[in-house]
């Protein structure tokens, strides 16, 4: 559909008098409150970028195509089903018209207390207009959801017998007339109404399928609920050749005939869909348990999360694995990480996204780029568990990246890599909300059965499935799309039956055949997996921390109340679930105890500068409820490599046990340090250096020296051929403690946190369309609108000396154009002028002036309800409004 034909469906020449039905959209928005206003902009924000001028460009606007396909992948179910209706029933449809194709003639109550809600919807979206007696589909929503051809319905209906009789020649319009038992008429037209009225008439209708062949049934049984082509030979079978020469089934190509639509919807009893859903799925309990229970586990979940990142972050400390040359991780380094995690690949993938989304994580953007920790980990280190926890939860909710994607291919067959391209999905936030949502409308404490949630998704987004593909597009009908309504040569058959398919689900279209699995399905299994990784759910239910986390109450929420929220700042709702969450956290100890095994036990989690002394003087060994440290030689040396001494170890373990030092600690920590620094390493290429001859003697001796090819430069210098790092390594692998030292002699000293990248920001969400409005940009919206539309539309006295025509700028002289504004300054009354402006952008205004001088006149601008200053040489002409000012 044209521009041209959207602006005929939305322009208005002039106002509708009192009590008038609309004859446009831009009169129904017209006639419709601000409040009505602000609703369809806040279910449609696609039509606030930018704000429109007025009501008919705004209902130009919502007829495009692109804004009406998003309105209808938003609409639930039965709301769609409804739209399906009306596509199919006569424009413009009375209610009871379009109540009788969602109930059939045995009527059904639930779907008559359902359809108002439906209808309002479709009016509140700009869908629908017009009252009960006269409703109206947008034309662009009738040509997407109407059959054809090209599109089937998924309703399953063909065209009518008007549309599927177009281009049938006079005279075969009577054959079929006649032999369908009517009397000739004089015209094509009036024929191809005789059959239709035949077919909407029960009593005449059941009367001919009296007479009609067993087998003739049958293959209207199976075109019935679709779909309605069937494929015929040049010679069908005799109960074809019956129904097609009675018009029950009319030829839209020479193989291929259809049932119509007047006929189909008689032998479905009126029922446009074969299953109507007016209700929403209920959401089932699977396990019930103690809310109390519930939040313990998610705590202790969420407390295992905030360990499992910062020892993900920790471990790449000194610089993590390389970026790939396209971006993101390599599938070998992703099995290192979740083997160091000791979690699977894919959770791997999961901490590895957050910790990048929260911005903690990033590249070096080095030369030989590296991932590392950005100094925005270290601030998250400093907060308290309970925030950084929530931090963590806030992001993973708005995030759009989708672990879940890793190690699948793109559309052009490329691997999908974690921390690389290619993993946003724009849906991924509004799923996950809607899911966590759904969780809140159990009773506390209640885990949800998946499938239940998963079959209400449905419902709420049956547009959304198929990996977005829904709608119905350019091409032509699928393979395998028609039926047979025919047999050919050999063939046994003699009815029509779908080439081994069904019909699809009502309020649905069936995905392409090979295409992608239901990506929001998808993505709400993946968000219930991560959901209870991350301790937003405990044992499958809702936290209490969670509920606040979405701004729900903490109670059973009504399914409407947790579907949409409560308005709240994000800062807020964080810091909320924050405080709830503290509680159940386990608090930080200051002390560990110590074992003769050279172990230490951590009872629970330790306090910052402990964890982070005790990370180094010693190796994690196991994790749990308690974490166990083992000190090693090596563990021991790194801690003296990072500037401390013997007596400074004995201290810090005398300060933090809540048993005595043990004796092996206490000689391992000495025996140790005895020997740190004896042998000094510097670069030459790089040397060794001793005050102990015979211990370099050794050493040289040694043959495990050989790869360091070492000589003597003096007694107490050795010289090797590798880097200091190199030689450091082979001399502590021969069981040596060499210290590394600088140009000047003095002992380098190595922090284990002292890799950090640049400052970061961490990625941004990709949107799924406009943002939701606020309420102070909707007033404004709302207020901006209505004061165009009243410019727009207001009615106006045109000046004698005016060429323009209607709706042009108007056009005075200079002199008139003073006098004018000069008395509605005295009388303050309002004016309607042309304007242009620096630019050269023409437009119509509603003004009030109040002071003319200078050559510029200042006065309260309707359109922009705002005081402005016009110079008066950019006016290009004025109007006095028609015995009215506007409101």
């Amino acid at each position: 559909m044209g521009i041209g034909e959207l602006d005929r469906e939305a322009h208005v020449p002039e106002a509708t008098g009192n009590g008038a039905a609309p004859r446009t959209l831009a009169e129904a928005l017209r006639s419709g409150g601000d409040e009505a206003l602000g609703a369809l902009l806040r279910a449609r924000p696609d039509l606030l970028a930018p704000v429109p001028n007025d009501l008919t460009q705004l209902a130009t606007r919502a007829g495009t195509r692109a804004s009406v396909v998003r309105a209808l992948e938003r609409l639930d179910r039965f709301v769609l089903q409804t739209a399906e209706a009306l596509a199919v029933a006569p424009d413009p449809a009375p209610y009871p018209v379009l109540l009788g194709l969602l109930t059939g003639a045995h009527g059904d109550a639930e779907i008559e207390a359902a359809l108002p809600r439906a209808v309002a919807v479709l009016r509140e979206q700009a869908l629908v207009w017009g009252d009960d007696e006269r409703l109206r589909l947008v034309r662009t929503a009738r040509e997407l959801l109407a059959p054809s051809p090209q599109h089937p319905s998924p309703t399953g209906l063909g065209p009518t017998v008007a549309e599927a009789t177009a281009g049938m020649s006079p005279g075969r319009l009577q054959e079929i007339i006649a032999a369908a038992g009517l009397p000739a008429t004089h015209d094509p037209v009036s024929a191809v109404t005789a059959l239709a009225e035949l077919f909407t008439d029960p009593a005449r209708m059941a009367a001919l399928l009296d007479t009609a062949p067993p087998e003739a049934l049958k293959v209207l049984d199976r075109l019935v609920w679709g779909p309605p082509y069937g494929e015929v030979t040049a010679d069908p079978a005799p109960p074809v050749r019956w129904l097609r020469d009675r018009g029950l089934l009319l030829p839209t190509s020479p193989r291929t005939l259809v049932l119509p639509r007047e006929a189909a919807l008689h032998l479905r009893g009126g029922r446009a869909h074969r299953a109507p859903e007016p209700t929403a799925p209920v959401v089932g309990v699977e396990r019930e348990y103690r809310p109390q229970v519930v939040d313990n586990a998610a705590a202790g979940q969420a407390y295992t999360a905030l360990a499992t990142v910062e020892e993900l972050l920790k471990s790449w400390d000194q610089g993590g694995p390389t970026v790939l040359r396209a971006g993101g991780l390599s599938v070998r380094d992703l099995r290192r990480t979740a083997a160091a995690l000791d979690v699977p690949e894919q959770t791997a993938a999961f901490w590895l996204e957050l910790a990048y989304g929260a911005g903690l994580l990033a590249s070096d953007g080095e030369a030989d780029e590296r991932y590392a920790p950005t100094p925005a980990y270290d601030d998250w280190l400093d907060l308290p568990p309970a925030e950084r926890w929530a931090r963590l939860a806030a992001v993973w909710l708005a995030a759009t990246r989708t672990p879940g994607l890793v190690g699948g291919q793109d559309a052009k067959g490329r691997a999908l890599s974690v921390l690389g391209p290619g993993l946003d999905r724009a849906p991924a936030p509004e799923v996950r909300r809607r899911v966590l949502a759904l969780l809140a409308t159990l009773p506390p404490g209640s885990a949800a059965d998946r499938e239940s949630v998963l079959a209400r998704l449905r419902w709420d987004r049956p547009l959304r499935g198929a990996g977005g593909a829904a709608l119905p597009g350019p091409a032509g009908p699928a393979a395998g799309a028609r039926g047979t309504a025919g047999p050919g040569p050999g063939s046994a058959d003699d009815g029509a039956a779908p080439a081994g398919s069904r019909p699809p689900a009502p309020g649905t279209a069936p995905a392409p055949s090979g295409g992608p699995a239901d990506l929001r399905e998808q993505l709400a299994r993946w968000t219930l997996d991560e959901a209870e990784l991350l301790g937003i759910t405990g044992r499958g239910a809702l936290a209490s921390p969670a509920r606040a986390l979405l701004n729900l109450p903490l109670a059973e929420a009504a399914p409407d109340d947790a579907l949409q929220g409560h308005d709240c700042e994000p800062a807020v709702a964080a810091s909320r679930a924050a405080t709830l969450l503290a509680p159940s956290l386990p608090e930080a100890v200051d002390h560990v105890l110590l074992q003769a095994d050279l172990t230490a036990v951590a009872p629970g989690p330790l306090r910052r500068p402990l964890a982070d002394m005790l990370s180094v003087l010693a190796d994690v060994e196991s994790k749990g409820g308690a974490t166990v440290y083992r000190f090693t030689p090596a563990s021991v040396r790194r801690a003296l490599d990072a500037g401390r001494t013997a007596s400074d170890l004995h201290e810090f373990l005398a300060a933090h046990a809540r048993t005595p030092v043990p004796q092996p600690l206490a000689y391992l920590i000495d025996d140790v340090a005895r020997r740190h620094g004896h042998l000094r390493v510097g670069a030459a290429s790089s040397y060794v250096r001793c005050d102990d001859e015979t211990l370099l003697g050794e050493i040289v001796a040694d043959r495990r020296s050989a790869a360091l090819r070492l000589r003597r430069l003096a007694p107490t210098v050795l010289a090797a051929q590798t880097d200091p790092a190199s030689l450091l390594d082979g001399l502590r692998a021969m069981g040596y403690a060499p210290a590394a030292e600088s140009a000047e002699g003095d002992v380098l000293i190595t922090r284990a946190d002292a890799y950090r990248t640049p400052p970061r920001t961490a990625p941004a969400p990709v949107p799924d369309g406009p943002p939701a409005p606020d309420a102070t940009l909707l007033g404004a919206a709302v207020k901006a609108i209505r004061a165009g539309d009243r410019a727009a539309t207001v009615v106006r006295r045109e000046p004698a000396a005016t060429s323009a025509g209607a709706g042009s700028l108007p056009r005075t002289s200079a002199a008139e154009t003073l006098a004018t504004v000069q008395a509605a300054a005295l009388t303050g009354s309002a004016v309607w002028i042309g304007y242009v402006n620096a630019e050269g952008a023409a437009s119509q205004r509603v003004i009030a002036p109040v002071r003319v001088e200078g050559g510029f006149v200042t006065g309260y601008d309707h359109t922009a309800d705002e005081v402005r200053t016009y110079p008066l040489h950019r006016i290009t002409g004025v109007a006095e409004l028609a015995d009215e000012e506007p409101a």
